[in-house]
């Protein structure tokens, strides 16, 4: 467990940059410091790059991105897990120990629309935690997030909308109960790109860790390359984003990082400055027009409880 006054700094930290298309006070969270103006988005329909593009850090491996992100100076930033830029084992998930691409390292961002760039990770905290010497061993085992800064040619093609879903509509910070349904989609190679996202369901066996993990057990869990793929909560939420695949105590079931914990943590030592979530420029929905209803159901199993 953190130390009282350090829940209490992380929470004070975690920061909400709403988009212009969809403002809204931030709710239960610090204020927004003042910040550069919003960009003008690209359209969501014609974006080059949006949560969800795939994300090839050198020296590392191929991950899905969460959300953007946006520093007080304006500068854009794409989620992904830390583990992405990864140089060990698949099975190494310590953060404190496990070894990375350092920071700078370049990140190929493919976008879509045959849109690509190269961006570079400025944060990670499997990095941040080791120069730390981070002494608690469930932050080192759960908190797996990276901000890759986004070129200045990326700006005028990108839009912060989930695809698919809409939103996000802000931070989740309460965590998600047994049986709370949740929302999320791959980008995989597997799947066939940006071209085939998958979106689905999922359900929350609950979660651990001092609410750094959320279990969540989906259709079809994700695979190599789903890494760092975002999740909300059935309000539009950004809950988290893809850490493990998970064989006990749920088979098939995946780990989730808790973005709020992640980010504030970011934000308490990743020497950036302020970065807050982007909101999205549309709506959040559970039922996306187009896509099957069996699709985006909640899973019939396991029952909940088995992640107990």
């Amino acid at each position: 467990m953190l130390p009282a006054a350090t829940v209490a700094a992380l929470a004070a930290v975690i920061v909400v940059l709403p988009s212009t298309a969809n403002a809204r006070p931030a709710a239960a969270v610090a204020p927004a410091p003042a910040a550069a103006p919003a960009p003008a988005w690209a359209p969501r329909e014609t974006a080059g790059v949006h949560p969800g593009v795939t994300t090839v850090t050198q020296g590392g491996g191929s991950c899905t991105s969460n959300f953007v992100f946006r520093g007080g100076d304006g500068t854009l930033f794409l989620g992904q897990a830390a583990h992405c830029a990864g140089t060990g084992q698949v099975t190494e998930t310590d953060g404190c120990t496990s070894s990375t691409m350092p920071l700078g390292t370049p990140v190929t961002v493919r976008g879509e629309r045959g849109f690509t760039t190269t961006g570079r990770m400025v944060y990670s905290s499997w990095i941040t935690m080791q120069q730390r010497a981070e002494a608690d061993r469930v932050a080192c085992g759960y908190n797996d997030f990276a901000l890759v800064q986004l070129p200045a040619d990326a700006a005028p093609v990108t839009n912060p909308t989930v695809p698919f879903f809409g939103g996000p509509t802000g931070v989740n910070t309460t965590g998600l109960p047994e049986g709370a349904q949740t929302f999320t989609y791959g980008n995989s190679p597997t799947r066939g790109g940006a071209a085939a996202l998958s979106p689905k369901a999922g359900i929350s066996a609950g979660d651990m860790a001092s609410g750094w993990s959320h279990q969540v057990y989906t259709v079809s869990p994700g695979v190599p390359g789903d890494s760092g793929s975002a999740f909300l909560d059935a309000s539009g939420r950004a809950l988290g984003l893809l850490s493990t695949l998970n064989l006990a105590p749920l088979p098939v079931s995946n780990g989730v990082t808790d973005l709020a914990k992640a980010l504030a943590y970011a934000n308490l030592h990743g020497g950036l400055g302020p970065i807050g979530l982007v909101d999205g420029t549309a709506p959040f929905t559970p039922t996306p027009p187009g896509i099957p209803l069996q699709d985006v159901a909640p899973p019939a199993g396991p029952p909940v409880g088995a992640g107990s």
